[in-house]
């Protein structure tokens, strides 16, 4: 069934929800947030969008190998950055004594290295969100067959 008003409502609220889902990431070490919430976001964004308008749609947008690419990715540069620690000297996740720049303390550029675990978190948790959903569309449109 194809509704104007809900894809008009969805084509114009998408792009706003994928912003704000970017500012609770690159916010999540200064605020409340961070990767897993604002990976849900932008996941549930594209999820809107595949529901407002078709899934063939939504699966264009974002396809299976794209998210399963973001979902190795971030934690490729996860486990990198871990490593990072690890080859200077210190342990796994060091922060500050692996020799990054720690910031002023509130500023954007404050937290060291946290703010790449951060993004990196984030595209799992989104590539997560939206692998989960052609998952379970998929089995139950195979239940209903």
């Amino acid at each position: 069934m194809e509704d104007l008003i809900v894809r008009t409502i969805s084509r114009t609220l998408v792009p706003f929800i994928q912003v704000y889902g970017l500012y609770i990431i690159l916010h999540g070490h200064l605020t409340p947030g961070g990767s897993f919430s604002g990976g849900a976001v932008l996941g549930s964004s594209m999820i809107l969008f595949a529901l407002s308008f078709n899934l063939e749609r939504g699966a264009k947008k974002l396809s299976h190998d794209a998210s399963t690419v973001l979902e190795c990715g971030g934690i490729l540069i996860f486990a990198m950055l871990g490593f990072y620690g690890i080859l200077a000297g210190t342990n796994f996740l060091t922060n500050l004594k692996a020799g990054f720049y720690p910031g002023v303390p509130g500023e954007f550029f404050s937290a060291g290295f946290i703010i790449f675990i951060t993004v990196a978190l984030a595209f799992k948790v989104a590539s997560t969100v939206i692998t989960l959903f052609y998952n379970l569309i998929e089995t139950e449109g195979e239940a209903h067959d």
